[in-house]
């Protein structure tokens, strides 16, 4: 069932879980992800990065709406880290149902006044949209960038934001980063922070970079209203690591897609459940047939 970005978060909002947000940036990595939500019955949103998107075709899309509408699970097809008000449009005219407009490391006047443009062409369509404040840390290997010292998002500031954007959605900054953290790093969620923002506003939070946290702040971020957490790092880096070991093990003639990348595939579907689990969104698909 294809739904809109709102949709999907309300729920999640009203009932206290997160919406896993995966970017699935293949074939393969889609139908593991599919199989993991229509298992666990858990809602989904398909995110797509703009790279992803320009690496896979526009064709992609198509793909991930056949998924939507002959899935039993609620799904979303989300435009993840879009970096200008073209490439929002360009999404929403292939078909997204939600998208994000992060001018985060704008000004505070910038990125209020390009989100309220990217909010009203798409709410004139059903588009749902999220934005950032604050900035995300980046370790250095991922597609979604990020800087090299987090700025934390302001509590006061986010209220401010979202009374004159009308945005649908946020992306919080509380301690973490996009990709994987290096041995030497060890995460902390600023729950402090987060506690303070979830008092102030009422729309859905989100929370990017997550992949490295440990579960149990993850589990307490979701506790404390946070309603969708993207995973891009932990999906990808056990299908590559699978393959590895399956051209290593073979002989040099394997090169049919069916052979290499089944079990691969299977350690992408396992990660994605321990995921859903994690954020409390097993289960949670019939929510949205009441």
């Amino acid at each position: 069932m294809l739904v809109s970005g709102k949709e999907i978060l309300e729920v999640a909002n009203k009932f206290g879980f997160a919406v896993p947000a995966f970017n699935a940036g293949s074939g393969q990595l889609l139908e593991a992800v599919m199989q993991a939500c229509e298992e666990t019955e858990s809602p989904v949103m398909i995110a797509i990065h703009p790279d992803e998107l320009s690496f896979l075709t526009d064709s992609f899309v198509d793909q991930v709406k056949y998924y939507a509408n002959h899935s039993k699970v609620p799904v979303c097809i989300h435009l993840d880290h879009g970096a200008s008000y073209e490439q929002v449009i360009h999404a929403i005219q292939l078909g997204f149902t939600s998208v994000m407009i992060d001018a985060s490391h704008k000004s505070y006047e910038d990125n209020i006044a390009i989100t309220k443009k990217v909010v009203e062409a798409a709410h004139a369509v059903g588009v749902s949209v999220e934005a950032e404040l604050g900035t995300i840390g980046d370790t250095g290997n991922s597609i979604e960038g990020g800087v090299t010292e987090v700025i934390y998002t302001d509590p006061e500031v986010a209220q401010d934001f979202i009374e004159k954007t009308n945005v649908d959605s946020l992306a919080i900054a509380i301690g973490t980063a996009h990709g994987i953290y290096p041995k030497n790093m060890k995460p902390k969620l600023r729950l402090d922070i987060l506690q303070e923002i979830e008092k102030l506003v009422e729309i859905p939070l989100v929370l990017h970079g997550g992949s490295s946290n440990p579960d149990e702040e993850i589990s307490q971020s979701v506790k404390l209203g946070i309603n969708k957490i993207n995973i891009s790092s932990d999906i990808k880096i056990v299908f590559a690591n699978k393959l590895k070991e399956i051209l290593a093990a073979s002989d040099s003639e394997i090169r049919e897609p069916n052979v290499m990348f089944p079990e691969c595939m299977k350690e992408t579907k396992k990660v994605a459940i321990d995921k859903i689990k994690l954020f409390n969104s097993e289960g949670k698909a019939k929510l949205y047939f009441q």
